[in-house]
């Protein structure tokens, strides 16, 4: 029997809409998108709204719909298949999630959303990825404690000038053999790692501008220089920064660094 990928799981259709104009979802299958600036509240019959604020993903089943509070903007995709109808039966009801949740996920979506042909079997694995990578947002938002909480905002907040986590620690007044069990716990990571992959997603996005070096892209996101850059880019993605340029760098990249003033990272 020869595999249909398009019966397993494919791209059926691309949103993208910024400014303050609503946005309805429907049709057949998972929703899936990210709200990459601005606040927008999401509505569906028979559930309280929620609110979204930057940075957080949404998913659903089609038939709901997404307000803006303010300028915003919103890309999602359809995905239908037999294994997005499964995914969907362990969901309740549409919903935000936060990122944090599940890294690399708004990564995936934008190579998903900016793929040229959504029946090109070379796509069906980046397809395929977002929906895995998923599976953790429709989990209920993990009640982190107010020390990791902290922890978490500060690296988001100050990623480019924090030197590490004995700093982090000596910041939020606890020793750091503490921090990192309380983190490591709470977060399925140590700090240093967390702090690590959110240079590197912020990396990522500067790396599809292309009037970027990478000497000035490694000031940017918190590393020594561009050797130091290289090194730990390639260690934890496999590529090489220019070969990430050239062969990864997503189409329709979501364009949100992560923030420093109390924003959520994309």
């Amino acid at each position: 029997m020869i595999f249909d990928h398009n019966a397993v799981c494919r791209r059926a259709e691309v949103r993208e809409t910024q400014g303050q104009e609503p946005l309805a979802l429907g049709g057949q299958g998972l929703w899936a998108g990210v709200l990459s600036s601005g606040g927008c509240v999401l509505e569906c019959a028979g559930q309280q709204e929620q609110v979204g604020a930057p940075g957080d993903l949404f998913l659903g089943r089609g038939g709901f719909g997404l307000r803006p509070l303010a300028p915003c903007h919103l890309l999602c995709v359809r995905l239908t298949g037999t294994a997005v109808e499964e995914f969907l039966r362990g969901l309740p009801g549409p919903r935000f999630a936060d990122s944090a949740a599940c890294p690399g996920a708004a990564e995936l979506l934008a190579r998903v959303c900016g793929a040229d042909d959504p029946d090109d079997p070379a796509n069906a694995a980046a397809e395929y990825g977002l929906l895995c990578a998923l599976a953790r947002a429709d989990e209920e938002v993990r009640h982190l404690s107010p020390l990791v909480t902290r922890a978490v905002q500060a690296i988001r907040d100050n990623y480019m000038a924090l030197y590490g986590v004995e700093e982090l620690s000596a910041q939020l007044g606890v020793s750091k053999c503490h921090l990192v069990r309380v983190f490591s716990a709470e977060m399925g990571m140590p700090p240093g790692k967390y702090l690590t992959s959110v240079r590197i997603e912020a990396a990522k996005l500067l790396l599809a501008e292309r009037e970027y070096n990478l000497e000035m892209i490694a000031g940017l996101c918190g590393f020594s220089g561009a050797n130091y850059l290289c090194r730990v880019f390639k260690r934890e993605t496999g590529l090489s920064p220019a070969a990430w340029r050239e062969t990864a760098a997503p189409k329709a990249a979501v364009q949100k660094l992560p923030a420093r003033n109390n924003e959520i990272y994309v």
